[in-house]
């Protein structure tokens, strides 16, 4: 079936406007990178609970713990290039090992020397889900803007759903530098590639010629003229001898000298003296210099544009735990044509994964409860 469906849609690609397919019927598009002697390696795998339809849920899996993975596939033809039409790219992972630390995401970038490719490598975009300490976030980072190396992070840090099951992320970019991320086909963050990562200087600054009054008042409270110290506010001491202490019974005055007792807080003590705080009617706020023009901002508007043809997907990620499978991943410019294979694939499949799942977990849970059982049986006996 998946085999039919990607003929389907690479033979309809010029149509359909979908310029990478990859189900994983095999791994031959493939290259292991060699830019480390002992990268983790992948292996074809649809878990060890899937739907019943193997073919579907076969994917491409990390099989080793605590390593870094790095493999690649070429697009074919010359690439791709998305000026003044939609970006959309879509992949679907499933954390079954219970993602700890690592990522799930994906690399789409200019032509590269695939055997060496590694975390240095040039890249347009860098989607996926990623696990650091506690932090779950959707990443969504633009590889090297304007220069090599100048990788930009998103401001928006969405959760990816945490669980063990199979979800599809899809992102589309727009000409009009606006984007829609998408988690399992729901719209989940939106917005301006402007505002929501910082490809280019602020349009405004602060006027440097523009400072501070002498006479401004940033104090939001001041002490109240109307309020004075009372006569008698001073009159106890902070500390008085202790009423309670005795003197003790072997005290040798002409060896000890003559007996004090201790010094103890004197409940009665009012402390300092500080006037009520009432607002400063001549509180002004805090000062703000006037924004004039950033003479470092320049405009672009193909912020959403790849500066040269995409040329290749990669894997590249560290895994403390191994078992993430990697599938269905689609480059398009049509979000219903990307979303068609999603139907036929992931949401085809997604109630009866579920249902595995929870059935599984039940085979799990079984033994323990019966053992529990067991024991509180055994219990019950000893009471009696």
């Amino acid at each position: 079936m998946r085999a039919f469906l990607a003929i389907a849609v690479l033979a309809a690609a010029a149509s359909a406007k979908i310029y990478f397919y990859e189900p994983f019927d095999n791994m031959d598009k493939w290259v292991q990178s060699e830019a480390k002697s002992d990268l983790g390696k992948f292996v074809l795998s649809s878990g060890d609970v899937f739907t019943g339809d193997k073919a579907i849920n076969q994917g491409m899996k990390t099989s080793e713990n605590a390593k870094f993975y790095a493999a690649s596939a070429e697009i074919d033809g010359d690439g791709v290039s998305n000026e003044g039409k939609n970006l959309v790219v879509s992949l679907s992972v499933k954390h079954e090992q219970g993602l700890d630390c690592g990522g799930g995401y994906i690399k789409i970038g200019p032509k590269m020397d695939a055997k060496g490719f590694n975390g240095d490598t040039d890249y347009f975009l860098m989607f996926g889900p990623d696990q650091c300490g506690y932090t779950k976030k959707v990443h969504a980072i633009f590889g090297s803007y304007k220069t090599k190396g100048n990788n930009l992070l998103w401001k928006k840090e969405p959760r990816y759903p945490d669980d063990k099951l199979t979800h599809v992320y899809t992102i589309v970019i727009k000409p009009d530098n606006t984007y829609e991320l998408f988690i399992d086909q729901e719209s989940k963050e939106s917005g301006s590639l402007e505002a929501d990562w910082p490809f280019l200087k602020a349009k405004e600054i602060d006027d440097p010629e523009d400072k501070k009054p002498s006479d401004w008042v940033d104090e939001p409270q001041m002490d109240d003229p109307e309020d004075k110290k009372p006569e008698d506010w001073d009159n106890e001491p902070e500390k008085i001898p202790d009423a309670e202490a005795k003197k003790p019974e072997d005290w040798d005055a002409e060896d000890d000298g003559e007996w004090e007792p201790p010094m103890v807080p004197n409940p009665k003590y009012k402390g300092a003296w500080a006037p009520k705080r009432i607002p400063n009617p001549a509180y002004k706020g805090p000062f703000k210099p006037k924004q004039i023009a950033n003479p470092e901002y320049e405009a672009d508007d193909k912020l959403y544009m790849a500066r040269s043809p995409l040329k290749f997907v990669g894997i590249d990620v560290w895994q403390v735990k191994a078992g993430s499978i990697f599938d269905n991943i689609i480059i398009g410019d049509d979000l219903a044509e990307v979303n068609a294979i999603i139907d036929k694939t992931w949401k085809a499949t997604k109630d009866a994964e579920k249902e595995a799942h929870d059935n599984a977990n039940k085979k799990e849970e079984a033994p323990a409860a019966a053992a529990d059982e067991a024991k509180a049986d055994e219990d019950d006996k000893e009471d009696l």
